[in-house]
């Protein structure tokens, strides 16, 4: 006998926040929007933006990392690596895979000089 739906434990249990992803766990058109938005705004305040791919965890989707020359960076999640790759050609910014190329000095340095703070 199949379980009802409205009786699953998961369900009970499963976050929907407004803005988040729709039932296909893509983002919605909104949340899109925002972070293209945010992004665009980084890019458009910093000098010399890069932009690095992160690969999926089993708890974290992919990201884009975007840094500065300063150091100073952002992150924010993609559903896939290619989405990230198109969104930096996109941007108009050099985009780099994590995974070979590794995060630069002077992300790690500005991070270092904030915690100091």
């Amino acid at each position: 006998m199949p379980r009802s739906p409205r009786l699953s434990f998961a369900r009970l249990f499963r976050r929907r926040t407004r803005g988040g992803p729709d039932a296909g766990g893509r983002p919605s058109s909104d949340a899109r929007r925002q972070t293209m938005q945010h992004l665009r705004d980084f890019i458009d305040t910093r000098q010399g933006v890069e932009a690095y791919v992160e690969p999926p965890t089993a708890q974290i989707p992919a990201t884009i990392l975007l840094v500065a020359t300063t150091g100073e960076w952002t992150r924010r999640r993609v559903p896939d690596e290619k989405t990230a790759f198109d969104l930096a050609g996109e941007l108009g910014v050099p985009v780099y895979n994590v995974r070979f190329i590794g995060y630069p000095q002077r992300m790690r340095d500005w991070t270092s000089a904030q915690r100091r703070k």
